[in-house]
């Protein structure tokens, strides 16, 4: 009689405790890819930076639901110079593409939250960091200053039209995430704030080694985009709801 009685409280103590344990963790998927589109903004040698387009695709392989590395690959238009405000007259257009390697972490990995919550609902909240190379194309761009030729030595902006330099991507950003019919968290849009960081001279294509103006800054570019992401592959458990 005892044996069964404390037989039977066994069986349900291990029952209690395994729907604990079901009902506190989640099952998510291990990749996701997507693509996106925005705009971006020089920050280099020349008098003033301006606005240019960027599309981009991205393959992110999820450590955690919060924690992903993974690559991403922008194509677009880098603009700076305004020659009637620059009394050098520059002005030029990078025609780009960047490979980097990034790491995000999101807010959700790092703070407990009640599904609902204002937490719970900042949890795609998230900081990266990167690295990787971009390649500098310049398709256009003003070599002389007004009024004299390209072939004069103390007119001419030196600088090499093609280049490819050291890039450090930053990223400030926010997932939404959308859960498909079974409760995973299965699409995301994403909004992300990127500063580019270049090591070199590639980005404006001029060298500046006549301008006296001044270099001490890299240069780089900052952009804001929105985006899409799909996740999919094998599911992992994870100790948290999702």
């Amino acid at each position: 009689m005892i044996f069964n009685l404390l037989r039977t409280i066994y069986i349900t103590l291990l029952l209690v405790f395994i729907g604990s344990f079901s009902f506190a963790q989640s099952n998510y998927f291990k990749m996701s890819y997507g693509f996106g589109g925005g705009m971006n903004k020089s920050y280099t040698d020349v008098y003033q930076g301006d606005y240019g387009k960027i599309i981009y695709g991205v393959f992110d392989y999820h450590v955690t639901p919060f924690i992903t590395m993974g690559l991403e690959g922008q194509y677009g238009r880098i603009k700076g110079g305004i020659a009637v405000k620059d009394p050098s007259g520059r002005r030029f257009v990078n025609k780009y593409t960047a490979l980097t390697a990034n790491l995000k972490l999101m807010l959700g990995e790092f703070v407990n939250y009640n599904q609902g919550g204002l937490l719970y609902n900042m949890r795609g909240l998230y900081l990266g960091f990167g690295l990787g190379a971009i390649n500098n194309d310049i398709s256009y761009i003003v070599r002389s200053q007004p009024g004299e030729t390209s072939t004069s030595d103390n007119s001419r902006f030196d600088g090499e039209d093609k280049s490819i330099n050291l890039l450090l991507p930053i990223n400030l950003g926010f997932n939404y995430y959308i859960k498909d019919n079974y409760g995973y968290m299965r699409y995301v849009i994403n909004v992300n704030a990127q500063s580019n960081i270049t090591f070199g001279e590639g980005l404006d294509g001029y060298s500046e080694s006549k301008l006296k103006s001044n270099n001490t800054y890299p240069d780089m570019y900052n952009s804001v985009t929105v985006g899409f992401r799909y996740m999919f592959g094998s599911v992992r458990a994870y100790r948290k709801t999702l």
